[in-house]
C-alpha cells in the first residue's frame, strides 16, 4: 500500500485528505472510496486515459483509492495527479507519504491549473500542515508567494513522476516570489497602492463628512451617512476604499484567496476588498449558507474591506439583526444539518439611507412628502441595538453650486499611513475602532481636560458603556491623526458631535 496527501475543503478552510492505494488480486476493477463527489469519482476515466496515452497498461487486479478520513465528503478535481501517481508509483519502494500531490489531469497526461488550488495550499500553509507540493506549473505565479512551502511545478505527469523518483533530490523546488509593492516600514512591512480610480477631489463640499470618513478609515469605525438623494454618499463610500491603511503581506494573501473562493483570479494587489450588496439579497447570499456544504458569503467576503448597505433601512429586518454579531465579534458563524462553520469577518461597515422615505425631509430647496407617521416607521426599521454597533453618524446637506472641492484621494491616504505608522510604533497591532476593552485601557489615555468632557457627557447623554468606548475609541483615531499621544478635548468633543442622537 502507499500514500500520498492531498486536499478538501470543510467550509472555507482545508482539511488534509491522505489518499491511499491498493492493488490486489481479484477481478480488475479501478474503484474510489471515501465519500468522493462526482468529480472525483469522474478522475477515473481521466487517469486511466491519462496513463493509457503515455505508455502504461493497467495490470489485471483490483485497484482501490482510499480518501481518508472518510468521514467528510471530498470534492474538487485536484486529485487527479495523486490517485495517477500512486498507481505509476505501485511496485517502486520510494517512501513518498510526506508529499502533498494536486492537479487536475488532461487526458493526455498534461496537469491542469484549478482556481481554487491557491486558497486551499494557503490554508494548509496558515494550519502549517504543509512543507513541499507538487502542483501544476501554471499555478507558480501565485503559490510561491505563500512563505514556508517549496513548491514542484509540473506541466505533465511524466514531470512529477521524475521528482518522486528524484531520491537524491537534484530537482530543486521553484523559488519564492515577493509581493512588490510600496511599503512603510514599522513592526513588518505593510504594502499600500497609490492608485486611485475614484478619488475624494470629485466630491463636492461636504467638509464634515470628508473628516468623518477619513476618521472611519484610519480607525476602522463603523460609519452612516445620512443625507438627501444625489448628495454624495456613495460617492464617499466607493472612495473610501482607497484610502483604508495598508495591507500586511499576509493579509494580501488572504486577500487573495477571497477572491478565488469568490470565482476571480487572484491579483495580489494591497487594495482592500469593497463588497455591496443589493437591499434585496438574501439572507443566504450576505452570511453565506448552503444545505449541505455552507458557503461563504458577502460578510465573510468583505473581510479586511469594506461592506457597504446602500439605503440601510430597505434591507430586510432578519440581516440587519444578525449582522450585531459580525459587528460585534468580527466573525461569522453558518449553523446547518450537515456542516457548521466560523468565518472572519473584520470589516469597516459603510452605510448609507436618506432621511425619510422620499427622501427630500433634509432638502432645504424640497418639500418633504412624507408624515410624521411615515418617518417614524422608516426609521424604526433600524433597532437601537444594531445602530448601537455604529461609531460615526454623519448629516450631509445638499450640495451648491459654489461647494469646491478641497482634498484628494492621496492627501487623505498620506494621513492615513502617517496615522498607522503612528500608531504601530506605541506596539498597538490592532485598529482603534477593534481595539479591545484591555487595549482601550493601555491606549487610550485621556489629558485631565478630556478626562472631564467625557464624563460631562456621560452624565448628559446617558451614554452605555459600548457608547462611552466607540467615543473613546473615535478620540483615540482623532488624536492620532495629529500625531499627538494624549486624547485632548477637542478630541472627545469631536468624537462626540459624530454621535447618533
Amino acid at each position: 500500500m502507499k500514500m500520498v496527501n492531498c486536499a478538501t475543503y470543510e467550509g472555507i478552510e482545508a482539511k488534509v485528505v491522505q489518499v491511499e492505494s491498493s492493488l490486489t488480486k481479484g477481478l480488475p476493477s479501478f474503484s474510489i472510496v471515501g465519500i468522493a463527489s462526482t468529480s472525483i469519482n469522474e478522475s477515473k476515466e481521466r487517469v486511466k486515459s491519462a496513463l493509457l496515452t503515455n505508455g502504461f497498461s493497467f495490470p489485471p487486479k483490483r485497484f482501490v483509492i482510499n480518501l481518508s478520513p472518510s468521514d467528510i465528503k471530498k470534492q474538487g478535481s485536484q486529485f487527479d495527479l495523486s490517485v495517477a501517481l500512486l498507481l505509476l508509483m505501485d511496485s517502486d519502494e520510494t517512501d513518498i507519504s510526506d508529499w502533498f500531490i494536486f492537479g487536475e489531469l488532461g487526458l493526455d497526461g498534461q496537469v491542469k491549473e484549478n482556481i481554487f488550488l491557491y486558497p486551499l495550499i494557503l490554508s494548509l500553509a496558515n494550519q502549517n500542515l504543509i512543507k513541499k507540493a507538487i502542483v501544476p506549473k501554471e499555478s507558480l505565479n501565485k503559490l510561491t508567494k505563500i512563505a514556508g512551502v517549496a513548491f514542484y511545478g509540473v506541466s505533465h505527469i511524466n514531470e512529477a513522476l521524475d521528482i518522486l523518483k528524484d531520491t537524491n533530490e537534484q530537482i530543486l523546488p521553484s523559488k519564492s516570489t515577493a509581493i512588490e509593492h510600496k511599503h512603510i516600514i514599522s513592526h513588518e512591512k505593510l504594502y499600500y497602492a497609490d492608485e486611485y480610480k475614484y478619488d475624494f477631489k470629485d466630491v463636492k463640499g461636504q467638509t464634515i463628512a470628508k473628516r468623518a470618513a477619513l476618521i472611519a478609515a484610519a480607525g476602522f469605525h463603523n460609519i452612516l451617512f445620512e443625507g438627501s438623494p444625489g448628495c454624495g454618499k456613495s460617492m464617499i463610500a466607493q472612495r473610501l476604499r482607497y484610502i483604508l491603511p495598508p495591507l500586511s503581506g499576509s493579509e494580501i494573501l488572504e486577500i487573495a484567496k477571497l477572491q478565488a473562493l469568490d470565482g476571480y483570479e487572484p491579483d495580489f494587489k494591497p487594495v482592500r476588498p469593497y463588497r455591496s450588496p443589493h437591499h434585496t439579497s438574501t439572507t443566504a447570499s450576505i452570511f453565506g449558507g448552503g444545505s449541505h456544504n455552507a458557503k461563504i458569503g458577502e460578510v465573510g467576503l468583505s473581510h479586511q474591506g469594506i461592506l457597504f448597505f446602500d439605503e440601510l433601512p430597505h434591507y430586510s429586518k432578519n440581516i440587519l439583526e444578525a449582522l450585531r454579531e459580525p459587528l460585534q465579534d468580527d466573525k461569522i458563524r453558518i449553523s446547518r444539518v450537515n456542516s457548521k462553520v466560523e468565518y472572519p469577518a473584520s470589516f469597516l461597515f459603510v452605510s448609507a439611507m436618506n432621511p425619510c422615505p422620499c427622501g427630500n425631509l433634509l432638502d432645504s430647496t424640497k418639500v418633504c412628502r412624507c408624515n410624521e407617521l411615515e418617518i417614524r416607521k422608516y426609521k424604526n426599521r433600524l433597532s437601537d441595538p444594531f445602530l448601537d454597533r455604529i461609531d460615526i453618524k454623519v448629516t450631509m446637506q445638499n450640495v451648491t453650486i459654489n461647494d469646491k472641492s478641497d482634498v484628494s484621494s492621496k492627501e487623505l491616504h498620506y494621513s492615513v499611513l502617517k496615522t498607522i505608522e503612528f500608531i504601530s510604533k506605541r506596539g498597538q497591532k490592532n485598529f482603534n475602532g477593534k481595539l479591545s476593552d484591555e487595549e482601550i485601557e493601555r491606549f487610550c489615555i485621556f489629558d485631565d481636560e478630556a478626562k472631564i468632557s467625557l464624563e460631562n457627557a456621560i452624565q448628559r447623554f446617558s451614554l452605555s458603556f459600548r457608547a462611552i468606548k466607540k467615543v473613546q475609541k473615535i478620540a483615540r483615531t482623532i488624536a492620532d491623526l495629529e500625531q499627538s499621544k494624549m486624547i485632548r478635548k477637542k478630541d472627545v468633543l469631536e468624537a462626540l458631535s459624530y454621535r447618533r442622537r
